[in-house]
């Protein structure tokens, strides 16, 4: 399947959340990211309308396919495979992202990969520094995720190791946004404000970090309540509420907690390296202390640039070229979407399949649904 020019040419599909990603990836090059965000039409309900999210996928699906094929410069039938987040994420999100990709898998007769939307989130990083260690260590961290996850084969092998038990850092971010009056989403205006605030300046709580708690999992409930009162005890003694500071000593207490957790996790792995993904891997702040933090401790720190931490179609085409490459089996034509798809199944193969993703009977299923669709 992989060709001289360097890998399997898979597109890839991300909806689900807010954003319709479609990327187009050779191998580990990446050829298109076009991405519609529907974070405007949000905005004026402070979070995400699943409702809103999936008609915006609808309108913008065909139009951002052609666009990724474009910037890429090549045709449909030149793919090699077609990949679709398949869960975790909003139902109605992800089942428009499913349906498109079956109907061009279909038509074109290519291989469809149902794939993990965190397991993406890892395998991005390849776009940037080439193939993955394996062992893998990564750290997640996005509006619905917060988790550390230990891949030793990113297609078929991902173990959670910890995970959030209520808000995630970037719901978070969202929350803290909102009591300071800051807009949606939370996380790029608070790192603004933060760079003009002292992180000394309050000191907020960092959760689950006492002897007794769970060395590797994360809560910011907690964080979130301790800002907001701190805040409304400032207003109704008819104080100024020093935005600046509120927001770096926010910012200061999550990243503290995410970076210690993640290099204690590499340590007691065994593990020599650490990538860092999700939407909140763009915040400045994180990079710059996990890049101290792992310095320190002799860990070399991989993060994909902002763009592709946060949810694309590139995430999805990286993993799917990566199944294709190492001849994983293609899912069925009735792969559902799965809002809860679990990390330990980076994939969702065809239940019925015997052997690879290109065996006999995938191809005289393709031949017959060609000769369907153009008698």
């Amino acid at each position: 399947m992989a060709d001289s020019r360097g890998g399997p040419l898979v597109l890839g599909i991300e909806t689900s959340c807010d954003e319709t990603g479609v990327g187009i990836v050779r191998g580990h090059t990446l050829l298109a990211d076009a991405v519609a965000s529907s974070v405007d039409e949000h905005a004026r309900f402070g979070g995400v309308v699943p409702e809103v999210a999936s008609r915006a996928h609808l309108e913008a699906m065909v139009p951002t396919i052609q666009r990724a094929l474009k910037d890429a410069g090549v045709t449909a039938s030149d793919l090699d495979g077609i990949a679709v987040t398949a869960g975790p994420g909003l139902a109605g999100a992800l089942l428009v992202g499913v349906s498109a990709a079956k109907a061009y898998a279909y038509a074109l007769g290519k291989p469809l990969y149902g794939v993990n939307h965190l397991a993406s989130h890892i395998c991005v990083d390849q776009l940037e520094h080439g193939p993955l260690p394996e062992p893998t260590m990564a750290l997640l961290v996005s509006g619905g995720h917060s988790s550390l996850l230990l891949a030793p084969d990113i297609t078929s092998d991902v173990r959670p190791l910890g995970a959030t038990i209520d808000d995630a850092a970037g719901e978070a971010f969202d929350k803290v946004a909102r009591v300071l009056n800051l807009g949606f989403p939370g996380g790029p205006v608070i790192d603004r404000w933060a760079r003009e605030g002292d992180p000394q300046a309050i000191r907020f709580p960092r959760g689950l970090t006492g002897p007794r708690d769970a060395a590797y999992d994360f809560s910011f409930s907690g964080l979130k309540t301790s800002v907001a009162r701190w805040i409304e005890a400032k207003r109704a003694a008819g104080e100024e509420v020093p935005v600046a500071d509120v927001s770096a000593s926010f910012q200061e207490a999550v990243v503290d907690v995410l970076t210690r957790k993640a290099v204690r996790a590499c340590k007691d792995n065994g593990v020599d390296h650490l990538m860092i993904g999700g939407g909140v891997a763009a915040n400045s702040r994180l990079r710059a202390m996990a890049q101290r933090r792992c310095e320190d401790a002799g860990i070399r720190l991989r993060v994909p640039r902002p763009k592709l931490c946060t949810d694309n179609g590139a995430m999805v085409a990286a993993l799917g070229a990566e199944m294709v490459a190492r001849n994983r089996p293609a899912s069925a034509w009735d792969l559902s979407a799965d809002s809860s798809l679990p990390v330990t199944e980076p994939h969702v193969p065809d239940p019925h399949a015997h052997g690879h993703a290109h065996d006999h009977d995938h191809d005289h299923f393709h031949e017959l649904s060609k000769d369907n669709l153009y008698p």
